[in-house]
């Protein structure tokens, strides 16, 4: 059994892109056991996600198939979770719906992720990471104030906005099953989980301390003393002393705790000659120079690191919070940390379709003779 909080919970994860793996990769991570269901055709090749794909067992079925259908109800018949991601009624014109596999397994918990999700105008519209963060209004509050609005990655609507919302879910519903039996569909749009991730900004707009635009405002670069100033090799610092105490450290390394455009911080209309002085200050030193003079002062400063250097600092190398993966690079390491049911080392991403015949026969109740016969067919891998 794998170790964590969530051992002895078995997950079906009809295979997809994105947020779908990144959440089956949490709750692999934390124990559960995922198995994945991938094109035949794909069989016998190295995942493309090697991350993302960890933990897991692969299976290859052909849910187009009448008979690769029915093989995976059998699969979910088995399972505490399933995790989709295909548009609205994709599934359902499967035979793999949630109606059908509830039917068959009542407490079953049915994870499905989208963009839009299960209804509304826009629900079989096709759409990625930055279209769901542009209509949740969270890429417009991304940018300086005179430029464009800047896409932070995927980070906001696949996996904020998207997976991690949809392991929440998953694992709330997993609760409400254990206790009562009752399983239950769980609509996980990344646009709702954009908005939800907006909470604390739409609470400050309805108390008239935020302007509906981005670059002026106190937690999105506006404010002098939280923000990215370039140095002097090209690298960047982050500072993000907020509070008076944080303040007053950043204008002691500064040598600025006498200058009169820094006395009253709050002041908007100080903050652009604030913002300029400490532009030209910033660019006076190297990266690593200033990181050096703020190290243990106490003033919210820190380098702005790669996705190399992020690995290799000594404050995540101290807590683990990087592993070298099979791959043979860096990758996130299980978070978070349980003090009674600690997460195990991520097993591999397998290769695709490893475990088609033992998940089948064990989980699935199919015998050898099913097996070989679907893959005559080509109907699994």
């Amino acid at each position: 059994m794998n170790a964590g909080p969530l051992a002895g919970v078995r997950v079906v994860e009809l295979g997809g892109l994105g947020p779908g793996p990144f959440c089956g990769m949490l709750l692999a991570d934390l124990g559960a056991e995922v198995i994945r269901v991938d094109r035949p055709g794909e069989a016998g090749q190295a995942t493309r996600h090697p991350v993302i794909h960890r933990g897991r067992t692969s299976i290859a079925v052909d849910l187009k198939h009448p008979e690769g259908a029915d093989a995976v109800r059998k699969l979910i018949a088995g399972a505490d979770a399933v995790i989709e991601g295909f548009r609205p009624g994709a599934v359902e014109r499967l035979g793999i719906g949630p109606d059908v596999c509830l039917a068959a397994n009542p407490a079953l918990v049915y994870g499905r992720m989208t963009g839009w999700g299960q209804d509304g105008p826009l629900a079989q519209e096709p759409g990625h990471d930055i279209n769901y963060i542009a209509l949740a209004g969270a890429l417009h509050a991304i940018g300086p104030a005179d430029g464009d609005p800047v896409p932070p990655v995927n980070l906001v609507g696949d996996f904020g906005g998207g997976g991690m919302l949809l392991a929440l879910g998953l694992v709330s519903a997993l609760l409400h099953a254990r206790t009562s039996g009752e399983g239950q569909v769980v609509d996980a749009a990344m646009t709702d989980g954009t908005g939800l991730l907006l909470a604390m900004t739409y609470g400050f707009l309805a108390q008239g301390a935020w302007e509906d635009r981005p670059g002026v405002n106190l937690l999105d670069g506006g404010a002098p003393f939280y923000a990215v100033y370039r140095c002097a090799d090209g690298g960047h610092v982050a500072v993000g002393a907020i509070e008076p105490q944080f303040y007053a450290a950043l204008l002691d390394v500064l040598g600025l705790r006498d200058d009169e455009r820094f006395a009253r911080q709050r002041e908007r209309a100080a903050w652009p000659a604030m913002k300029s002085a400490l532009t030209a200050l910033f660019a006076t030193r190297t990266r690593d120079e200033w990181a050096r003079a703020f190290d243990g002062k106490g003033a919210c400063v820190t380098p702005v690191l790669s996705l190399t250097e992020a690995a290799a600092h000594p404050h995540n190398a101290a807590r683990g919070s990087h592993r070298r993966g099979p791959h043979g690079g860096q990758e996130p390491a299980p978070a978070p940390r349980f003090s009674a049911t600690p997460a195990g080392d991520p097993a591999p991403a397998p290769v695709i379709g490893a475990h088609t015949g033992d998940v089948l026969t064990a989980v699935a109740g199919l015998t050898h003779d099913d097996i070989d016969r679907l893959r005559e067919k080509g109907i699994v891998g």
